[in-house]
């Protein structure tokens, strides 16, 4: 069995290059078009198995050229795609604008990341044989918390990414051993404006909570406590899309391998780092070495001499 499972959306990014948003009404033109596997799920589990890990993906694509895409594209990086299932829906798309600063705006149309709304027999199994169960809300909420529950009872340690922001139930919420959300999610969740105090507000309800805050890094939060803070490393941004993904990818694949919690936030900060200097999605994100390069040489020592290669 594969040690993270990640239930999640994949979608194909349908990504223009403009030098800003338009206004209701106007027209602009637009610098660059490309189409880049993308998609919460597929770039979190893409993440995780170029930073070392073993990765099972269950999703949906449709029966259509951008589905026979993803899938490729998720065996590239060896990620088991047994669990990837092909519906009579279209594969979900997103259409990103990125802007000149690097920032963008995204407009997601799920498709068949909807389509299915209860775990079959396999995707049960492969949970169950996990270490680590990672989801993002790209999916529905009744599949979600079917996944959480059957992680819980099998002790599956269990990670959720808020995104795109929706209230969480109560029940799911209890569930949940290391929620993710970025700062806006974090303070959306929380209703609060004070970004600090949504993460210690969130942190009583679940094990950990890792709020990311992008050039200003994360703040990591346990029942009502910050307990670390992690710097972003400097970057010049080209393009920040997948970004968060990145660093929950490779946070949970190195916690999976047994890395402390600090080595892997930074690791994991690293690997967002390298990210947002690339263009796209996944193709944005780096492998172990690259990583590990980053994160200086002595410490790439000490976690080969501890953990292997």
């Amino acid at each position: 069995m594969n040690e993270i499972i990640v239930l999640g959306s994949a979608n194909m990014d349908l990504v223009v290059r403009q030098p800003r948003l338009p206004h209701p009404g106007e027209t602009i033109f637009g610098l660059a078009f490309t189409t880049v596997p993308g998609g919460k799920g597929l770039n979190q589990a893409v993440a995780a198995a170029r930073a070392g890990a073993s990765v099972s993906f269950l999703g949906a694509v449709g029966r259509d050229v951008f589905g026979s895409e993803l899938r490729d594209c998720l065996q590239q990086d060896d990620i088991d795609v047994q669990g990837l299932q092909d519906v009579d829906v279209n594969t979900g798309t997103a259409h990103v604008s990125v802007l000149d600063g690097g920032e963008n705006a995204i407009v997601v149309v799920p498709g068949a990341n909807d389509s299915i709304t209860a775990l079959n027999n396999h995707a049960k199994r492969q949970i169950r044989g996990a270490r680590f169960l990672l989801a993002q809300f790209e999916r529905p909420t009744a599949l979600i918390l079917e996944a959480f529950r059957l992680a819980k009872e099998a002790g599956v340690t269990t990670v959720l990414t808020p995104a795109p922001v929706r209230e969480i139930e109560k029940e799911l919420m209890k569930l949940v051993d290391v929620l993710v959300p970025n700062a806006h999610e974090a303070c959306a969740l929380a209703g609060v404006s004070d970004e600090e105090t949504a993460a210690t507000s969130l942190s009583r309800s679940v094990g950990l909570v890792v709020m990311t805050r992008g050039s200003r890094g994360a703040l990591v939060t346990r029942g009502g406590e910050v307990i670390h803070t992690v710097r972003a490393l400097p970057a010049r941004a080209v393009d920040t899309t997948a970004a968060g993904d990145t660093f929950v990818g490779a946070l949970v694949a190195m916690m999976a391998e047994g890395m402390p919690l600090e080595r892997a936030l930074s690791a994991a900060t690293a690997a967002a780092s390298i990210s947002v200097t690339r263009d796209g999605a996944s193709t944005s994100m780096p492998t172990r070495a690259e990583i590990l390069e980053v994160t200086g040489l002595e410490y790439t020592r000490r976690v080969h001499a501890e953990l292997g290669p």
